[in-house]
């Protein structure tokens, strides 16, 4: 298997019932197809929600996801599952920097895209780095206690995004709980691959019983399908090209840092899932994210980054194939080419997207907590105690640190706190036994 770039994906037999299917390993072509489908529906919300906060065309943005996913595939030689979104890092950076107002499309995009290329291109060469060296000095900065925390502090600091969007109304917020009931239902009480699918699943009945209590009862806002109507099957998004200022590069190019720890924490999640060594690929993950950063900015979209949604998806269903990641891809490929595909994913009532999001975001905070499971981290530890605390309040609460022109919204405290907290506090850990070695 070491000895090729690509591993020898064996087909998996047999009952998938609680049971693992590994990284290296493949579904049937229709269970790979609809499981892929699941993982595009599960990255839809928040790859579509990150754009659309800062004035980005959607489309461009599903559909460099997908493209970004393809290339992080080939980069990383299928050896790491793993689906490239729309990043949160970027949100508060590009709305600091281009001034907008939060409608429409930005007027200003284009220095926020410069920004992006240059923060894709910081990611590429320390993915570089670390194919040369290793990752020993990565892990020294962000050992599985500050991964853990920071994993757990992105799943918190998404969590008011799902709970403003279903709150508008009372019938929104009971529309929320019915859809995580469902979601939760499919994921109890169902086996095989129904089971598997329980996001998807869980959506569709959400999605039956919304148009059942809205459009027939007249109970809620009733979904309207003129957009859907009207929407061409085929059609090219809007591209846009980056224009590069010093000012912006050196704004959002520090957003890599904040990449990393994403993409660090998630191949951490996924090999304590699968039991996997994904550390000889490291470097290589970094590597095609920053490329799929790069390309994503120099036409209009979005920075990526490897997606903790998806982490929860394969956290339920126990499916790692990275084969899947492919078909998500190629679902997200035709959903940027379509405005008409588009249009339908749109008509997801608010609720029942925010609903999803609430199971999603609590998934991602688990995967967190599980990091710190599988690497037997101490939380008795002063040191660890204090750093996961202080992490996880900055990322909840969202809290911003401006320096200068310089404004790092709660995801960049909570990780540049968690490594420099780990540092000094461990330092200060390690300096008796420094003094008294027989100790």
């Amino acid at each position: 298997m070491a000895n090729t770039w690509f591993p020898q994906w064996r087909v998996r037999q047999g009952s998938l019932d609680g049971t693992v299917v590994a990284p290296d390993e493949r579904l049937p072509l229709g269970q790979t197809l609809i499981m892929g489908l699941q993982h595009a529906v599960a990255m839809f919300g928040s790859t579509v929600l990150m754009p659309l906060l800062m004035g980005f065309d959607a489309n461009v943005a599903i559909l460099m996801s997908g493209i970004g996913t393809l290339l992080f595939f080939l980069v990383v030689g299928g050896r790491v599952p793993s689906y490239l979104g729309s990043s949160a890092a970027f949100v508060g950076l590009v709305i600091g920097l281009t001034g907008y107002g939060g409608s429409g499309a930005n007027p200003n995009i284009a220095l926020a895209l410069g920004g992006i290329v240059a923060c894709g291109l910081v990611y590429l060469l320390i993915g570089l780095v670390v194919m040369r060296v290793g990752t020993r000095w990565i892990e020294r900065l962000m050992p599985p206690a500050v991964t853990g925390a920071v994993v757990m502090a992105i799943g918190l600091n998404l969590a008011p995004i799902a709970v403003r969007s279903v709150s508008a109304s009372p019938f929104d917020s009971w529309m929320a709980v019915v859809t995580i009931l469902c979601i939760g239902s499919a994921a109890v009480f169902t086996r095989g691959l129904v089971q598997r699918l329980l996001i998807l699943v869980g959506l569709i009945a959400a999605y039956l019983i919304y148009l059942a209590a809205a459009n027939g009862m007249g109970l809620g806002k009733p979904v309207d399908y003129a957009l859907l109507s009207q929407a061409a099957w085929f059609g090219l998004p809007q591209f846009t090209a980056p224009v590069f200022d010093l000012h912006a590069m050196l704004l959002i190019a520090p957003a890599a840092i904040i990449l990393v720890a994403e993409n660090l924490g998630h191949v951490k999640a996924v090999a304590s899932m699968t039991g996997r060594d994904l550390d000889p690929y490291i470097g290589r993950a970094f590597v095609g994210d920053g490329l799929a950063t790069l390309l994503s900015g120099s036409v209009g979209g979005t920075g990526v980054t490897t997606y903790a949604e998806n982490i929860g998806v394969m956290a339920v269903t126990k499916v790692y194939s990275t084969l899947v990641f492919v078909a998500a891809a190629a679902a997200a490929i035709l959903l940027g080419f379509s405005p008409k595909f588009g249009a339908l994913i749109h008509t997801i009532p608010g609720p029942v997207l925010g609903g999803a999001s609430v199971v999603v975001f609590g998934l991602i905070a688990v995967a967190g907590a599980r990091i710190w499971v599988q690497n037997k981290v101490d939380l008795s530890d002063n040191g660890n105690l204090i750093m996961v605390a202080v992490t996880l309040v900055l990322g909840a609460g969202d809290f911003a640190l401006t320096i200068g022109n310089f404004t790092m919204g709660g995801i960049g405290t909570a990780t540049f706190g968690a490594i420099i907290l780990n540092a000094l506090l461990r330092n200060r850990r390690l300096m008796p036994l420094a003094e008294n070695p027989t100790s």
